[in-house]
C-alpha cells in the first residue's frame, strides 16, 4: 500500500515500508519533521529566554523548566541531566544567579554540595512566559480534537522517554 505523506510525497505506506534503495520513507519523514520542529523549539527557546529577562541564554531556559518541575537539584545532577559537563553547569548557573532567577544553598544531606532552586522572582518569571507560551499552543491547535493533543503529548512522551534509555 503507498500513501501520501505530510508533505505530499509518495511514501510506503505502511510500517516499515522501504523504496527504491531500501529507504524506510516513514523514517524519512520523521527525521525531517523532527529537524524543523527542533529548528522552531532552538528559535522559541531563544525568544522565551529573552522574555524571562533580556541577558539570558536560550540554553539556560531548559534549566528553569527543569528547576520548576523537578524542585531544587544539585549542579552535578543538573548536568548529567542535560548531558553536559560541571564547568558549562556551573557558567549557566552562576548567570541565572546573576540575573536574580535561582540560588544555592547548602545541601543538608552533603554540607560539601549545594542545592539550586528557582527564586521568588525567578519563578515568577519563568510561569509568566510558560503560561504565556501554553496559550499559544491553545491558540495555534484551536482547530485540533482534545484526544489528538493528547495523543501528541503521549507520543512526544514516548520518544523523549526513548532518548533517556
Amino acid at each position: 500500500m503507498r500513501g501520501v505523506d505530510v508533505h505530499g510525497s509518495e511514501s510506503g505506506g505502511e510500517p516499515g515500508a522501504t523504496g527504491e534503495g531500501g529507504v524506510d520513507h516513514a523514517f524519512l519523514a520523521l527525521e525531517r519533521e523532527l529537524a524543523v520542529f527542533l529548528r522552531r523549539a532552538r528559535a522559541n527557546s531563544g525568544e522565551m529566554a529573552r522574555e524571562v529577562h533580556p541577558e539570558l541564554e536560550a540554553a539556560a531556559y531548559g534549566l528553569l523548566v527543569r528547576l520548576e518541575s523537578a524542585g531544587q537539584q544539585r549542579a552535578t545532577d543538573l548536568a548529567a541531566y542535560f548531558g553536559v559537563g560541571k564547568a558549562t553547569m556551573s557558567r549557566q548557573l552562576r548567570a541565572l544567579e546573576n540575573l536574580g532567577l535561582v540560588a544555592r544553598e547548602p545541601d543538608p544531606a552533603d554540607g560539601r554540595a549545594f542545592l539550586v532552586h528557582l527564586t521568588a522572582e525567578g519563578l515568577a518569571r519563568y510561569r509568566s512566559v510558560r503560561d504565556a507560551r501554553r496559550d499559544r499552543y491553545v491558540r495555534k491547535l484551536a482547530d485540533w480534537d482534545r484526544v489528538e493533543v493528547a495523543e501528541l503529548a503521549r507520543l512526544l512522551h514516548h520518544l523523549n522517554a526513548r532518548a533517556e534509555d
